[in-house]
């Protein structure tokens, strides 16, 4: 089994018997720039501190993982250029050589179960991208909710996706996709992605019983609870649609493939946006952070 490096925050939690959320850091080094990347990171933890349980965000720094990250080491990985984007594949090459990467969903998961924690935060899983029909372009997110025992909390997958395939392809694997309060599945800026929920359940406890269910039952994989952004921040979807439709046809134009596609669509949204759906994406992490960290708690209440 490979080590993990616990911060000493984490630690403290684990002998204490505080609930655990994993955070991914994709989004400190991928997903805005600094300043902005560090404060947000710090905000997200925070509000996870405030629901009574501890933050644990995963990165793999100099081959090491690491389970929770100091304030300096948050700081450092912030600042730093040319990071690698860690998913399934690229892990274990990440820790046997000594690199520094961020972890992606489907990475970040499979730490979070190696260090025992059964709840993880992010913004919205990856999944079928339009054209995959020829392109096979595919998130590893997917097949990773149907084998590793982690509750993810996000607010649906990102919607520059093909979201009716994507919800086929989980039903496929098998994989619970449970919306929190609503029947409508989101759309990641929009709470409503105009596909009906598959699941739909309305208080914590439920969810964590969910969890704890499937485990008891040795059923593999974990769960997606898709957790609509608040009302306030959302994007309408007809407006969405359209900044999509254009940042697709722009990456076309500029012969965008493979792993480059989702941020460089990401960007373009930003742009095309005015930097709203940068603000609504902020939102809708914080979000999900305080949802998993009641989650969280409630599963630390109920045994294996």
């Amino acid at each position: 089994m490979i080590a993990c490096d616990m911060s000493p925050e984490v630690a403290r939690a684990r002998a204490g018997g505080t609930p655990l959320v994993a955070l991914e850091s994709t989004i400190i080094t991928h997903g805005l720039p600094h300043p902005q990347n560090l404060d947000i990171a710090r905000r997200i933890e925070a509000e996870i501190r405030a629901g009574g349980a501890t933050p644990a965000t995963i990165a793999v720094l100099d081959g090491r993982l690491k389970i929770g990250l100091e304030d300096t080491q948050l700081d450092d990985l912030a600042k730093a250029g040319d990071v690698r984007k860690l998913s399934r594949a690229d892990l274990p090459v990440a820790i046997a050589t000594g690199a520094t990467g961020a972890t992606t969903v489907a990475a970040t998961m499979i730490a979070a179960h190696l260090a025992g924690i059964e709840v993880f935060a992010t913004g919205g899983i990856g999944g079928v991208h339009r054209g995959a029909e020829t392109s096979f372009d595919i998130s590893a997110d997917l097949h990773e909710l149907a084998q590793t025992p982690v509750t993810v909390v996000a607010a649906g997958a990102k919607a520059i996706l093909d979201l009716p395939k994507t919800l086929e392809t989980l039903e496929t694997l098998g994989v619970p996709v449970i919306t929190f309060g609503q029947d409508a599945f989101p759309a990641f800026w929009s709470r409503d992605s105009g596909l009906a929920a598959p699941l739909r359940l309305d208080n914590p406890r439920d969810i964590a019983r969910s969890h704890r269910t499937r485990g008891q039952m040795g059923l593999a994989g974990g769960q997606l609870i898709a957790n609509p952004i608040p009302a306030a921040d959302e994007i309408p979807r007809a407006e969405i649609d359209r900044a999509i439709s254009t940042a697709l046809g722009d990456a076309k134009t500029a012969g965008v493939l493979g792993k480059d596609v989702t941020p460089y669509l990401l960007d373009r949204m930003q742009a095309l946006t005015q930097g709203r759906s940068v603000r609504a994406n902020i939102a809708l992490v914080l979000n999900n952070a305080r949802l998993a960290a009641r989650i969280a708690t409630e599963l630390g209440k109920i045994a294996t």
